[in-house]
């Protein structure tokens, strides 16, 4: 997506829509490939590891909150450091002072646009390091019972190497620094580096759209808002991550290695990096419906959530008393009332509705990026929109209207198969955990995530 959607050629690039014509030469020309060692620099390996460092220091500097997660198979609770909001906020002070005194120039902008591709790649060498660094050293881990609370993943000791380095083999893999103290590896990577990385890379394309056009759309800004509210709201509600299925029972490995630092920020800021070159103005009324559908998203996502934290920390809770639930000969309990008796996996269907108010901004995509040069604008085309600064560089949809939507739309389509394949490991999860207790509750409870549909 990072070369062939792209601000030299166009998204599509040109030669993707003529197939019979095609040439890799062609195309390396149009995507702006230097060659291999165009992927990586030190500047962006220093500054990627530099960020990574500071939200370290944050991390064990900054005052923060220390619950216990739930019990684990073996025995016994682990203890969190959480103050991922304040970490957050600290840092994004820093990037407003700079931008107040700098504008869209401010140094860490320009920086990350100018080496995007080499930060991506830093990021990507990060997350496979990091997957092999936690699978080698889960063998250190005294199975089943360690005395430090270590644990192996109930799915990540298969003996298949492979799987096992991706799917993560080690439970709750920790490493301890001189100075920083006992880091939890898998909780700071699920919303610390690349969570924040996300909005960050969103407010660059942001400054980027001004330095292109010398103004900022709609449409950039109420995706940038969206997903920052997104974002920060995860990392102020961080304890709640202790209840998700990333922490109780996934290994750390691969997945959420790659899916923390890479696939995150770079995949789901897919959408501003569009805008960024190709601005669209949505209007009040388009503003409205894009608004109506995150709203609505993130009203059910949000209710579902705090229902389901409420119950498992305070039964008593007036807000959530009432609700009906059945126990299982495991101990726990499951709701079949309340948002949890709509559908088992209801908390999906906000997060998708979501996932639509990010990509419908981008509207019919599509854009060609040319110069009056070589195509000659006699007279102009009503839909072409010049660059401020870069004399005689224009973009227009020209025959690529649509074919960008392979891009801007991506994200819609592989979240809901995301969380099609999450769900049923939650059920098969669920069916060993509570067996029979399970297939009562399913009779009760027989939608999955879209009541009446799925």
């Amino acid at each position: 997506m990072t070369f062939l959607c792209n601000d030299i050629s166009g998204c599509p690039a040109p030669s993707l829509l003529h197939p019979s014509s095609f040439s890799l030469e062609k195309l390396q020309a149009e995507v702006g490939w230097t060659g291999w060692s165009g992927l990586l620099n030190t500047k962006a390996a220093l500054a990627v590891f530099g960020y990574y460092f500071l939200s370290l220091a944050l991390y064990a500097f900054l005052p923060a909150n220390t619950p216990e997660g739930t019990e684990l198979r073996s025995g016994g609770r682990l203890k969190y450091r959480f103050n991922s909001f304040s970490s957050a906020i600290f840092i994004m002070v820093i990037l407003l002072a700079g931008t107040v005194v700098e504008g869209a120039n401010f140094p860490v902008w320009t920086f990350i646009t100018d080496n995007y591709v080499a930060i991506l790649t830093t990021n990507i060498l990060i997350s496979y390091a990091l997957a092999t660094y936690v699978y080698v050293a889960s063998f250190s881990v005294k199975h089943p019972k360690d005395p430090n609370m270590r644990e192996l993943a109930a799915g990540g000791h298969s003996g298949n190497v492979i799987y096992d380095w991706f799917i993560g083999r080690e439970l709750n893999p920790r490493i301890t620094f001189p100075i920083f103290g006992e880091v939890d590896i898998k909780s700071f990577m699920e919303l610390r580096p690349g969570m924040l990385g996300w909005v960050i890379l969103d407010l660059a394309f942001v400054m980027q759209q001004y330095r292109n056009f010398g103004r900022v759309t709609d449409s950039i800004l109420l995706i940038t808002a969206a997903q920052t509210i997104y974002v920060f709201d995860a990392l102020y509600m961080e304890p709640a991550i202790l209840t998700t299925i990333d922490i109780i029972a996934d290994g750390f490995g691969l997945m959420l290695s790659f899916g923390d630092l890479v696939w995150v920020p770079f995949t789901y800021s897919v959408q501003t990096k569009y805008l960024a070159t190709h601005p669209v103005e949505l209007g009040w009324q388009g503003l409205a419906v894009v608004f109506a559908v995150q709203a609505s998203g993130y009203y059910i996502f949000r209710s579902v959530n705090n229902e389901k934290n409420r119950f498992r920390t305070n039964p008593d809770d007036p807000r959530i008393k009432h609700l009906k639930y059945i126990e299982t000969a495991a101990g726990s309990k499951l709701l079949i009332s309340g948002w949890w008796g709509i559908a088992r996996h209801i908390n999906y269907l906000g997060d998708w509705f979501m996932s639509w108010s990010y990509c419908l901004p981008t509207m019919v995509a599509g854009y060609m990026i040319k110069n009056t040069a070589e195509y000659p604008l006699t007279p102009p085309h009503p839909d072409a929109i010049f660059f401020k600064n870069s004399y005689g560089k224009y973009v227009v949809p020209g025959e690529a209207k649509g074919w960008g939507t392979i891009f801007t739309y991506f994200f819609m389509i592989y979240f809901a198969v995301l969380l099609i394949h999450r769900e049923r490991r939650d059920e098969e999860k669920c069916r060993r955990k509570y067996g029979k207790d399970w297939d009562r509750y399913c009779e009760l409870v027989p939608w999955r995530i879209v009541p009446y549909i799925y």
